[in-house]
């Protein structure tokens, strides 16, 4: 998710490139069992404004005293670096007070976005082999963990992929960048690209070479467009209905048709997703 805001995230300079497979357990969250190898279906998520209606980062806004940040943390923002301005903002919260509870109680409250309720639900109801269900997200492990537990899905994903959080001794939850990359399209703490790359060619190696029948990519911004782009021909897409994820597949295809090699689903609804999952379930 990418949009204009105090929390905005900017394009990033080269970093050097670090892999999946190095985060795979400090990084990624769920990793303690073995995967199993024998879902049919290999399914990612974004969080913010995907999951959730909003940004989990802008929520942190609204703990802040008076509901706003004051003016000279904001002049800290630096292009490129909005982890590091988080780390920042978090700090600062912390100064004021703000506890644990609080922070957790706020990212609690975040809606879900239309139909996304009845979307976990569905995959939860659904044979154990037939999806396998993944988080790659900018937020962090905290925001999304909290969430997911509150309303009973965390379950369902076998791996999360975001920033490192962790509330320290003192109370302040202390955020880390995934990992450095050489994507100048994506923020510098994540490319998410990289992220389902690498996953599906280590967990294809973990299958025995086999292959999922289908990868399927559930987000909505732009930092969700370049992931799309590792998808295959027979894949599917779901970029959230003119999101910015929506509008840059449209503006490749517009530009160079056939570029974009995976199958195109637009939603406005978590109900919209189901519909096509319930499609190719049917198929043999």
């Amino acid at each position: 998710m990418m949009r204009d805001s105090v929390f905005n995230c900017c394009v990033s300079p080269p970093h050097p490139p670090r892999g999946v497979e190095e985060h795979h357990q400090q990084h990624s969250s769920r990793a303690q069992a073995p995967p199993p190898n024998d879902r049919r279906f290999l399914i990612f998520f974004d969080f913010d404004e995907t999951l959730v209606d909003e940004c989990s980062d802008d929520s942190m806004v609204t703990v802040a005293p008076g509901g706003v940040l004051p003016g000279w943390l904001k002049d800290t923002y630096r292009s490129g670096r909005y982890n590091e301005y988080m780390q920042c903002v978090l700090a600062y919260l912390s100064e004021q007070g703000i506890t644990p509870a609080a922070i957790r109680g706020t990212v609690e409250k975040l809606p879900p976005c239309p139909g996304i309720p009845t979307l976990m639900h569905f995959l939860l109801s659904q044979p154990s082999r037939d999806f396998e269900v993944v988080c790659v997200s900018d937020a962090n492990t905290v925001f999304i963990e909290t969430w997911l537990k509150h309303l009973g899905f965390l379950p369902l994903f076998l791996r999360i992929f975001t920033n490192p959080a962790h509330f320290d001794d003192n109370g302040q939850l202390q955020l880390r960048p995934f990992h450095s990359h050489e994507c100048l399209r994506c923020p510098a703490n994540m490319c998410k690209a990289v992220v389902v790359r690498q996953y599906v060619a280590q967990r294809v190696r973990e299958r025995s070479g086999r292959p999922y029948q289908k990868v399927l990519y559930v987000g909505d911004g732009a930092n969700d467009f370049c992931p799309s782009l590792t998808l295959s021909p027979g894949d599917i897409a779901f970029p959230r209905r003119d999101f910015p994820m929506h509008k840059l597949i449209q503006e490749m295809e517009e530009a160079k048709p056939g570029e974009f090699k995976a199958s195109v689903v637009p939603w406005n609804s978590g109900e919209d997703v189901i519909n096509t999952l319930r499609k190719i379930l049917e198929r043999p």
